[in-house]
Order: C-alpha cells, then sequence, then structure tokens
C-alpha cells in the first residue's frame, strides 16, 4: 500500500472457512437481500461494467445470481460469463436461477478462491465484483486485484462495489459496522476499505467512481478501472 494510504482499515479474522459457513447459512435469506437491497447498486454498477455481446466477463463473489444472470444476457450466446463464489450453496442457488432463467448455457460457475484463481492468463474481457472486496484481510486485497490483472487482458475493464470509509470515517453507520466487524469477526466478516487507493496501488487506472448509499445508510463506492 501506498505510503499516504489513510490509516484506520480493520483487519479480517475471519477465515474463507468462516466466510464460507457464514455465507452458507446466509445463502437462504441473501436472495432477497441481493435482490431487494442490492438492486440499485447492482444497476448501477451493470452501467459501469457495460458488457457487450460476444465478451467473456467474470464475476467474483457471483452470491445468489442476480448480477450474473444480466451479465450472461449482456454478453449473449455469442460471449461467456463465468461466475466465481466460495461458497457452494450460493453457487447452487446462482445454477437453479439460470436455470430458470434459460441462461445456463451461457455461464460457467467455479467454487473457488478469488485469491488464487484457476484461470489462465488474458482471459477477461472484464471482471466484476460487487460487496466482495471488503470479506479480504488487508494483504489480501492485494492479492486478489494481483490475480485480476492477470485474467483481465490488456486494457480489460475492472468495476468493484465496496463498503466504503472513504470521507465517511466518523459516519455512525461506518462506527456501528466496524465495531460489529471488531465484537463479531465470524458474522460480520466484512469491513469498509479504502477501494479507491487499493485499487490504485494495484496498478490499476482509474476511469471514474462515485459513491452510493444504499437505503441511505451503507456507504458504497463504486469504482470503473482498467488494467494498465
Amino acid at each position: 500500500m501506498s505510503k499516504d494510504k489513510p490509516a484506520g482499515v480493520l483487519r479480517v479474522r475471519a477465515t474463507p472457512e468462516n466466510v464460507q459457513k457464514s455465507y452458507g447459512a446466509l445463502s437462504k435469506f441473501y436472495t432477497f437481500l441481493e435482490g431487494k437491497f442490492e438492486q440499485r447498486l447492482r444497476e448501477k454498477g451493470l452501467k459501469y461494467l457495460a458488457a457487450k455481446e460476444g465478451e467473456i466477463v467474470l464475476e467474483i463473489g457471483t452470491g445468489t445470481g442476480f448480477a450474473l444472470r444480466e451479465i450472461a444476457r449482456s454478453v449473449g450466446a455469442s460471449g461467456k460469463a463465468h461466475g466465481l463464489d466460495l461458497t457452494p450453496e450460493m453457487l447452487h442457488l446462482t445454477e437453479k436461477g439460470l436455470r430458470r432463467a434459460g441462461l445456463i448455457n451461457r455461464v460457467e460457475l467455479d467454487e473457488g478462491d478469488a485469491r488464487t484463481m484457476r484461470y489462465g492468463n488474458d482471459i477477461f474481457d472484464a471482471v466484476y465484483m460487487s460487496a466482495t472486496l471488503e470479506l479480504f484481510d488487508t494483504p489480501d486485497i492485494d492479492k486478489v486485484l494481483g490475480e485480476v490483472k492477470r485474467v483481465l487482458k490488456p486494457q480489460g475493464r475492472l468495476v468493484v462495489a465496496s463498503m466504503s470509509k472513504e470521507g465517511r470515517e466518523d459516519f455512525w453507520f461506518v462506527r456501528l459496522y466496524e465495531w460489529l466487524h471488531q465484537k463479531l469477526p465470524k458474522y460480520a466478516t466484512c469491513r469498509p476499505i479504502y477501494l479507491e487507493q487499493v485499487v490504485k496501488d494495484a496498478s490499476f487506472d482509474i476511469v471514474k467512481s462515485e459513491e452510493y448509499l444504499i437505503m441511505k445508510l451503507v456507504p458504497m463506492k463504486l469504482v470503473l478501472a482498467t488494467a494498465g
């Protein structure tokens, strides 16, 4: 990280196994949370992504598949959408939704860890990641973004939405969430991060960014960047 990076980002003490177990338990309820709670943010993020017919696009942290279905529609029959998630219960729900929508043939699902992805180099035209990067411990964020840069084609697009601390250090919701993260690290598994800074530190070029408040409570930062 750069020396001028603001201090105060909490470490993540939950292990990948803790995260997998937590989100596995949440999977039945997460369909509602992801469908309604994150809808406007997802619409903004997919507009940033601007997936096109024939492209190959990866979503990291696919959850229950709302964004992945839209990506599959956008890339069309000549493209391919890939969904990566750590939690088998989430992938099962995603697969069911894709089959109902008649989109399963356009998608490849993979259970795996974004820190060590099994994809080859220079594969994807774009990578999409929402409410996922902040789940990784601080040193692992660099690993994830390094892996993203490896699998992206030159000048490929990265769209990330994450819970943001930038300019919100004293915001009551941020302070409450950080308190929960410290007291219940196995359940409040993520925490706010300085998204623009970590993306810049990973040698991506930021094209545009904006803040969005979910339900006027949760500060999210949305970033579009390109691999240099």
